[in-house]
């Protein structure tokens, strides 16, 4: 959803929740279909890469190709290092109740500092027009989207969270 597309909505509340709870269901579909038909523990990794190869082209076509948004707006989250701990936990335990519960937990664990070294330059504060905004906030500010992210947009300042 937006959540995953602009980088403004990449936040520490909605996206680190939202994302990888509803991520884990194809990888864990594809992981079953190759563990149970050909014992290979990789299907989470390779699902997960012909996801994030599909995002790019859509990202690369759909956003910058048609809108010209620039590609550091619109990158896809990482998710190969919770696939990585998703195939591992399955091929040293061979058990689906133990990838469910331990490989489950990690894949939500890491799916944020997983993704820091993307998101960091972008959560950088610095002052803007008086006021303490983040990088990412300025970019949604200054580089106007229509549709829906534009108008439920949240705007941090202070402990006040306003619409």
């Amino acid at each position: 959803g937006d959540w995953d597309f602009w980088p403004d909505w990449k936040d520490r509340r909605l996206w680190v929740t939202v994302t990888p709870i509803v991520l884990v269901t194809f990888p864990a579909a594809v992981q079953y279909f190759l563990w149970e038909r050909f014992r290979q523990p990789w299907g989470a990794t390779v699902c997960v890469l012909s996801l994030l190869f599909g995002e790019w082209i859509n990202r690369y076509f759909n956003f910058w190709g048609w809108t010209y948004f620039p590609v550091n707006f619109v990158f896809p989250a990482i998710l190969v290092p919770g696939a990585i701990l998703l195939d591992t936990v399955l091929l040293l335990s061979g058990s689906y109740l133990f990838t469910a519960i331990v490989g489950g937990m990690a894949w939500g664990l890491i799916f944020y500092p997983g993704n820091w070294p993307i998101i960091a330059p972008i959560h950088v504060p610095v002052e803007y027009n008086g006021m303490l905004m983040s990088i990412a906030d300025i970019q949604g500010y200054n580089y106007v989207r229509t549709g829906t992210p534009e108008y439920i947009r949240m705007v941090e300042k202070g402990t006040l969270r306003t619409f």
